[in-house]
């Protein structure tokens, strides 16, 4: 091997060196900047599941208040109903009571 040609060859292996780093460079910088990316998202991600789960349990809270109200109104109607029942049932047995008196007072006369 004459000078001329190990000059050849060893640039060949530099080159070669050069060109094996700057690849392998590119691929690392490629994949850590894909996986900040990756982290970014993650954290994105993470911070929005938590706004949903806040805002989850604030609709669970309003709504069982919501029906804890409810069940007031509900109860209280119910209250209303049998109240006005009773005072119908009174009602009518008042009315049954005049109409047998009316009838016992036409009968005598």
């Amino acid at each position: 091997m004459n000078r001329t040609e190990f000059i050849i060859a060893t640039s060949v292996i530099l080159l070669l060196a050069f060109a094996l780093g700057w690849f392998s460079h590119w691929l690392l910088h490629r994949f850590s900047r894909n996986a900040g990316n990756d982290l970014t998202e993650l954290e994105r991600l993470a911070q929005s599941l938590h706004e949903t789960e806040e805002m989850r349990d604030q609709a669970i809270v309003w709504l069982e208040s919501r029906e804890a109200e409810l069940g007031n109104q509900i109860s209280q109607t119910e209250a209303e109903l049998r109240a006005a029942m009773e005072g119908l049932r009174e009602a009518r047995q008042e009315a049954e009571e005049m109409r047998a008196y009316i009838e016992r007072m036409h009968a005598n006369s």
